[in-house]
């Protein structure tokens, strides 16, 4: 014997069917919820609160639809913002940055908690652009352009840390763009450019005084040396000198003319064949035993023969 419903209790039955499907439907999204890679999810219940203890990681995660499941992007994200600042004496600049920030994840249902999932715009702009319209209202407009200092690298650090007191992570602040009217660009440059030129001539005039110096130093020290050296030279040494330099010369195998100077102390001067020309007529005399000359007018030249001297040319002086 089958058993049937009755047709009444089948109407029910199918009712509560298509009612069961269409609340699965509708609350699904709800009830079933997912975090992804780089999320983390922070449960508020509807009668308990935001759970502080527990942060839901990634994965499938099953709750009532009474309870809400606020997902969180934990990777590093870039946000781009531009303000104005005004400098100490009232000139408006543009400035265009980019932040790289992350949420804590230890103090993400903290952040849940006070702050919400919209603090890119409760805390890290607002709190960025604090820090940095206050910091950088303290200087010029060129002070600014020219980062002089580093002044806007100090600026980022204070609002970098002023940001992590929030349970966020600001990982940088890039400045991509600084503005200043034309005008006030063009004075700037020009300002830069005089600079420089006044720069490079201090370094020429610098360099000119040093070289200066170095060459009076060089004097000095040559005069010093050509000094010392002018008082060692006794005629002792000087004659010294002289008979070692005759003795080297006389050491040649060519042939020579002795000249002896006149005076207590004259040297022999030894002259190479190449210093006089001789006659076709007198080269077999020069070919003779070396001749002694003196400059002592009462010297007769002593010769086995009384044939005349040779005639001697002097050669020219090159």
């Amino acid at each position: 014997m089958q058993f049937r419903w009755p047709r009444k209790k089948r109407h029910y039955l199918i009712i509560f069917l298509l009612i069961l499907v269409i609340l699965t439907v509708l609350l699904w999204h709800r009830v079933v919820i997912t975090a992804y890679a780089g999320e983390a999810g922070v449960l508020f219940r509807r009668f308990s609160g935001t759970e502080i203890d527990i942060i839901y990681k990634e994965g499938v995660h099953i709750i009532s639809p009474l309870d809400i499941m606020t997902i969180y992007e934990t990777r590093n994200q870039i946000a781009l913002h531009e303000f104005d600042v005004l400098s100490v004496k009232g000139l408006r600049i543009h400035l265009a940055i980019a932040i790289r920030y992350r949420p804590r994840y230890d103090m993400l249902t903290t952040l849940h908690q006070k702050v919400g999932p919209d603090y890119l715009q409760r805390i890290v702009l607002p709190q960025i652009e604090s820090v940095m319209r206050r910091q950088l209202g303290r200087y010029n407009a060129d002070q600014i352009y020219t980062n002089e200092n580093g002044l806007l690298n100090k600026a980022i650090v204070l609002a970098i840390n002023e940001v992590g007191r929030n349970y966020v992570v600001v990982d940088d602040v890039i400045i991509r763009s600084l503005t200043l009217p034309d005008n006030i660009v063009k004075a700037i440059e020009d300002k830069l450019t005089q600079q420089e030129y006044l720069r490079s001539y201090e370094f020429r005039l610098k360099t000119a005084t040093q070289e200066a110096q170095r060459k009076i130093s060089e004097a000095k020290g040559i005069n010093q040396a050509q000094r010392i050296i002018g008082e060692s030279l006794t005629p002792e040494i000087l004659a010294f000198k002289g008979i070692k330099a005759t003795q080297e010369l006389a050491k040649s195998q060519n042939a020579k003319i002795v000249v002896i100077g006149s005076g207590k102390n004259g040297l022999p001067l030894i002259l190479g064949d190449n210093a006089f020309t001789t006659t076709p007529e007198s080269a077999t005399q020069i070919n003779k035993p070396t001749t002694t000359l003196s400059s002592n007018p009462s010297y007769t030249p002593t010769s086995s023969s009384q044939a005349p001297s040779p005639q001697l040319n002097q050669a020219p002086v090159q």
